[in-house]
């Protein structure tokens, strides 16, 4: 044999040695000049989160809620009444993180919302005076499209003192 041929037969050869079991070893050819840093999974630094990490609190109560048809599936709209006048960036927010766009129901057809805000500085007139249900309503609304709605059964609203279920 040639001494071409006979080192052209050694680099096949520690190719191939390299893309089998081997393939995470230094002896890969695709990983002599620093590799591929390719990610391993789909799946977000530091995992999925397991709670919700919205910071806002509870509204005290909730009550009402219902359904408007839409074109493109449902709307569904809250009311609810706060403990103390001046609460804002109030908004219907999933008890298990999804998402946003993506809201399904679990695999019971059940979809749990929380109606949250955010409650009026301390030392303010709103934070000493309570909300009076007459004046102070809170109304949210959320849009969910045909296919989240395809298996839902029931919504289950939940504030700070109570909740509220609406079943399809």
């Amino acid at each position: 044999m040639k001494t071409g041929t006979l080192g052209l037969l050694a680099c096949v050869a520690l190719a191939v040695a390299g893309c089998g079991r081997m393939g995470d070893s230094g002896m890969n050819p695709m990983r002599w000049f620093g590799g591929s840093n390719q990610p391993t999974t789909l799946d977000p630094e530091g995992g999925y989160p397991t709670q919700n990490q919205d910071g806002r609190q509870p509204i005290a109560n909730v009550t009402a809620a219902r359904w408007e048809p839409l074109y493109e599936g449902g709307m569904l709209v809250v009311t609810g009444v706060a403990a103390t006048k001046g609460w804002w960036d109030v908004a219907l927010i999933t008890e298990v993180p999804m998402p946003s766009g993506r809201i399904r129901p679990d695999q019971n057809g059940v979809l749990r919302l929380r109606l949250v805000g955010n409650p009026p500085p301390q030392n303010t007139f709103e934070a000493a005076v309570p909300a009076s249900p007459a004046t102070d309503t809170i109304t949210v609304s959320m849009t969910l499209s045909h296919s989240a709605l395809a298996n839902l059964r029931e919504v289950v609203i939940s504030g700070g003192a109570n909740s509220v279920t609406l079943r399809r």
